[in-house]
């Protein structure tokens, strides 16, 4: 006899992949297994959840309306679990976490591994991408973000860091080219850029209306790589708009020079984003704790 819930938690994956395979590869099982707990509820409501084509796979009708009830009572299920990790004070089970791939790897892992140090019942799954994932659809308890926020509707935020950006460049590139004093004289400089999927994001600048100043400087390299730039202005190419946690050592060292006033650095904030539940497992809790106690040390 198949577990209900387990069946129901199948289901829903397997709407949400939009096939059997997909599902199965997510769940770690095979696609005929995940055919048979679809089925298991199938034969236990008397109702077909999947239309199954040679083509395609898509929710009934019936199907779709029970999959919105089958969400809510696997979000109860895991409050359920989670107030009873509480009681025992540790959290328990696994957090999945999504982080930005230089961000997460130099700042936000080192918070995480050692929170899973502390607690050897945290089982640590971290992916490091700088695309944006859909949280629930993937699976994902946890989200650490930078930059603004767009409206999504399921989620909840707090900011846990601010990186300020510096704009910097080596010496040799000052001394041929001379040493902007003010954000107007960017123009005349060559610039490397960060770009992803095409975008190039302007470089922000706070003023004292509240909306940051907006520049696009001239470039002719760009790169999708935080650090390859920090390498490349460092090798005297340009003028580089980048994380002070991300040049520190280079500044320290006198590879880069930081310019324009202290107060013309813009505050980049850090997020971290999570599904919105009833009760919010206690590892979440924890690891954002974390992330706030700790990340602002690391970007300031």
């Amino acid at each position: 006899m198949m577990d209900r819930l387990t069946s129901m938690a199948v289901f829903v994956r397997t709407a949400d992949a939009g096939s059997f395979a997909a599902a199965a590869a997510a769940l770690g099982l095979s696609a005929p297994m995940v055919g048979k707990h679809v089925r298991f509820l199938e034969d236990r409501l008397g109702m077909q959840l999947i239309n199954r084509t040679t083509r395609r796979q898509g929710l009934t009708e019936f199907g779709r309306a029970y999959y919105e009830r089958c969400k809510a009572v696997l979000a109860e299920a895991e409050a359920a679990d989670a107030l009873a990790a509480d009681q025992r004070s540790q959290p328990q089970g696994r957090l999945r976490v999504a982080l930005p791939v230089l961000f997460g790897r130099r700042c936000v892992a080192p918070v995480l591994l050692e929170l899973a140090r502390q607690h050897p019942g945290l089982e640590l799954h971290l992916s490091f991408n700088d695309r944006l994932v859909d949280l629930a659809e993937e699976g994902f308890d946890l989200a650490v973000r930078t930059g603004r926020l767009a409206d999504q509707a399921g989620l909840a935020a707090r900011r846990v860091a601010r990186q300020s950006m510096i704009v910097c460049a080596a010496p040799g590139y000052l001394a041929a080219r001379g040493t902007p004093q003010q954000t107007g004289d960017l123009d005349a400089h060559q610039a490397i850029v960060y770009s992803r999927s095409g975008r190039v994001p302007p470089w922000l600048f706070p003023r004292e209306d509240g909306a940051p100043l907006e520049v696009w400087p001239t470039s002719r390299l760009r790169f999708d790589d935080l650090d390859a730039i920090a390498d490349a202005a460092a090798a005297g190419m340009g003028l580089a708009w980048l994380p002070s946690w991300l040049v520190r050592d280079r500044i320290q060292a006198g590879a880069l020079v930081p310019l324009l006033p202290q107060g013309r650095r813009y505050p980049y904030e850090c997020y971290a984003l999570w599904p919105q539940t009833p009760h919010m497992p206690l590892r979440v809790r924890l690891a954002i704790d974390a992330l706030a106690a700790a990340l602002p040390r690391m970007t300031d």
